[in-house]
Formats: structure tokens, sequence, C-alpha cells
């Protein structure tokens, strides 16, 4: 295999910035010959039985399983999270990869009868070879969506797992490898290159998770190469408080939703609309609780608000926090870099909040509540409504006309009503504008990573 590397990655534990390990990225070169190693397993995996298919990610599945103690701790020590979330996200990757396990075999087409002699049969084939780009603050749950998707529908995968949780995406894929054909689950390490030249190489398919930036470089990539692409970008998740809500389970759940994994999840609470009527209730629970947040190193089993996965991190969210004060809103809680050692925020309450401020404009991907407070429901929804985001949103309202206008009317992917993170095992999710396209989750997510070649059969004369 080439070795066109020229740098290497430094991975450092937010808690404490001691060295987790260093890795080489790899070059375009092997980033082509990982492709090409998928390129010649693909005929032979599609041709494997979709049963066998399945019983391969089953027993990679149990790998993975017997080894969530390893992985949990892997990932708290690259991207900080506390080592029970850590423990969970494996679990759920777990269960994901064994949900499409089970999916698998029965996904199926269709048919139709044009006549007595003649039918019409759309079966689904997989694509080729998927390369799956994905990010650090879910690095086994997120992967295992769409590895386990890919690979039971019969596609080969290029699997690029974030520079800021390599060793956990090794990991992953060295479990899932074991038990799985050569050539059909390839692994490339790197930055940003190593996906850029991944994006564009002559794949069939390339799923992303992770920021809105990168996605839009993927889509232009994809658009001369002729891939498939399914993009989960970033979001600006709003959240409606209306005003006959109790202030206090309302400021519990905008406290799960803006703190949960130091603010790091796609679907966070990123901009909150409250109702004048029960504001100032509101204010004061979700300042007590953010204040009650025990932050500290993921491996401390008291910890409930890890670190920021790096220093680089951090300090884009302190500056949203610090040009939303010079522009006028206030610090009820949080906003200082604490001392010492570790890449830490404290949970931030932000209050006078305006549309113009880049912490309601943009995706913040830390633990900072900002809070608007405004007259009625209708003018909430309204400004849930604006921005260019299309991810997902949530409404706390005890009137169900309210409940069907948000839902109606938010024009996201997903809206939770009364609750602000949950969904039913093998729910969908579809993103909307510059939040992404196509399902990343689901049965859907087959469809995604097949195609469908209609078949017309006819009687001979």
């Amino acid at each position: 295999m080439p070795t066109d590397r020229t740098t290497r990655i430094t991975v450092l534990d937010p808690a404490d910035g001691s060295l987790v390990g260093e890795l080489d990225v790899a070059g375009a070169g092997e980033v082509e010959a990982a492709v090409d190693s998928a390129r010649k397993a693909a005929h032979e995996w599609a041709r494997t039985a979709p049963a066998e298919r399945a019983a391969m990610v089953t027993a990679g599945a149990r790998r993975v399983a017997a080894a969530a103690d390893e992985l949990a701790a892997l990932t708290t020590r690259e991207m900080g999270k506390p080592l029970g979330d850590a423990r969970g996200g494996v679990d759920t990757g777990v269960g994901t990869l064994e949900q499409y396990a089970q999916l698998g075999p029965l996904h199926r087409g269709h048919s139709l009868q044009g006549g007595w002699d003649a039918t019409d049969l759309m079966i689904r084939e997989p694509r080729g070879v998927v390369a799956a780009i994905t990010p650090w603050n879910d690095p086994v749950a997120v992967p295992a969506g769409i590895l386990g998707a890919a690979l039971v529908t019969g596609n080969t995968v290029v699997f690029k797992p974030s520079e800021r949780t390599p060793h956990t995406g090794l990991e992953l894929a060295r479990l899932l490898s074991e038990v799985l054909p050569p050539g059909v689950l390839e692994v490339v390490v790197g930055d940003g290159s190593t996906g850029a030249a991944l994006a564009g190489s002559q794949v069939d398919v390339v799923a992303h998770v992770g920021s809105t930036a990168t996605g839009r470089s993927i889509a232009t990539a994809a658009a001369g190469t002729g891939a498939k692409v399914i993009l989960e970008n970033g979001g600006n998740d709003p959240l409606v408080v209306d005003a006959d809500v109790h202030p206090v389970w309302a400021a519990e759940q905008a406290a799960l939703g803006s703190f949960a994994n130091a603010g790091q999840i796609c679907t966070s609470v990123e901009r909150i609309y409250v109702v004048e009527q029960v504001a100032d209730a509101f204010l004061a629970e979700l300042v007590r609780r953010a204040e009650a947040l025990v932050m500290g190193p993921g491996t401390d089993p008291d910890t409930e608000l890890g670190p920021l996965v790096d220093a680089r991190m951090r300090d884009e969210v302190h500056a949203q926090v610090t040009a939303a004060v010079s522009s006028g809103a206030r610090v009820l809680t949080g906003g200082t870099v604490p001392d010492g050692p570790g890449t830490f925020y404290p949970a931030t309450v932000l209050t006078d909040c305006t549309d113009e401020m880049a912490v309601l404009q943009e995706e913040t991907f830390g633990p900072v509540a900002p809070v608007r407070v405004v007259a009625s429901f209708e003018e909430a929804l309204e400004a849930a409504r604006r921005g260019p985001y299309g991810l997902a949103g949530s409404v706390l309202t005890g009137s169900m006309a309210h409940a069907q206008q948000a839902w109606r009317e938010l024009p996201v992917g997903t809206v939770k009503v009364n609750a602000v993170f949950g969904g039913a095992p093998g729910g969908a999710a579809q993103p909307r504008a510059s939040s992404g396209a196509g399902f990343g989750y689901g049965p859907e997510l087959l469809d995604e990573m097949t195609t469908t070649k209609v078949v017309h059969i006819s009687l001979p004369c």
C-alpha cells in the first residue's frame, strides 16, 4: 500500500491534556488504495445472501458488545464525555447494528403487473462502495448506523472516523472487520485532507454526519463524481416554551437539551424562546439547574458535565458568548473560561438575546442556553421558523392546537412535542435545508443505501 503520509494526528485527553496517542494521516494514495480494495470486494459481497450478510453484522455487533467497556473508555479519553454516557453510546451502537441485521434480509423491492403476460420487477440493489465520514461526538453509535445499513444491503465501505476520535473508530472497525471478508470494510485515518480525498474519490455513496461546512464541501465533490450523498450537517434547533407549561419542568427539559454531552449533540437545544408569562420562573430554574451540574473529567462517576472536545471548540463557544454579551446579552450564570487544565466550559445561561446574535443564528455546539423572552406563542413560533437550518426543533405546550401548529409550521426534519430528545427505536430522521439531505436513520436508510433496478419480463411469442 502506498505510504504518502506527510503528517500525524495528535489526540489529547480534553480533561487534562495528556497524550492519548498519535496516528499517521492517510494521504491520497492510501485513500485510493482503500477504495480500490473495497471495489474489488464489492462484487462478491453483493452476491452474498442477505441472511449471510446479516449474520456477519450480528456477529460484529456481539464483538462490539463484548468490548463495550474498552470502547467507552476510549471515547471518554478522546472526547471527554462522562463514562456512563460513553457506554450508553456504545450500547446504542450495538442495538443499531443488530437492528439493521434484522431489517436487512427483509428489505425488498416491488412488482408491477402490466398485463397477464408481462411483469415489471423493481429490485433493490447495493450501490457499490460507500464512503462513511463520521463525527467525534458519538463515535460508536453514529458510525454503527451508517456501517450497519451499508453492509447489510450489500455495499462495501471505506470508513473515515473523525480525527478527534480516531482510536475509537479504529477499534470499532477492527472489531467488525474480524467477521467480514477482506476488503468489505476498509478504514482510513486522517484529517480534513483525508476526508476530502475520500469524498472526491470514485465511490458510489458519501454518507457524512458532521459540520455544515464539511457537508457542503462533500456535496460539491460528489457533484463532480456522481456519487449519491447522505448528509446530516449542523443544526440550530429551537425550543419553544409556551405560557401554559410548568416552568420548572420546562427548565428541566431546556437544561437537558442544552447541556447534555456539554451541548455537543447535533440535535441539542441551541436557542430558546419562552413566553413572558413563565419567563422569570423558567430562567430562575434553568440557572439553578445549570449551576447544580457537576463539572469534571468523564472518568469521575460524579461528573455530569465533561470538557469540550478540545481547545479550538472551547474557543469557538466562548467567542460566541463574548460576542453576545458585547451586543447586549446578559450572563445569568457561566460564561467564563475556568482556570486549570482541560478544556472545560461551564453551563451558561444568557438572556436578553436578540436574533442578530450568533448564539441565536448559528450552531454553538457547547453548553450554552441562549434565551429570548417573547410576548406570545405566535411570536415564539415565528422566531423559531427563521434560519437556514432544518435539523430538528422542540415545543413544550399544554395546547394540542399549539402542538399541531408547531409540528406543521416548523421547517425541520424532526419536531419533538413536550420533549427535547427521544424517539421510537428504529425511527427515521431526514434533515432539511442547510442541515443536510437524505434519511440518516431507520429502515429508510436501507433505501438510501440501495438503488432500484427495473426488470421488464414478458412471455416469448
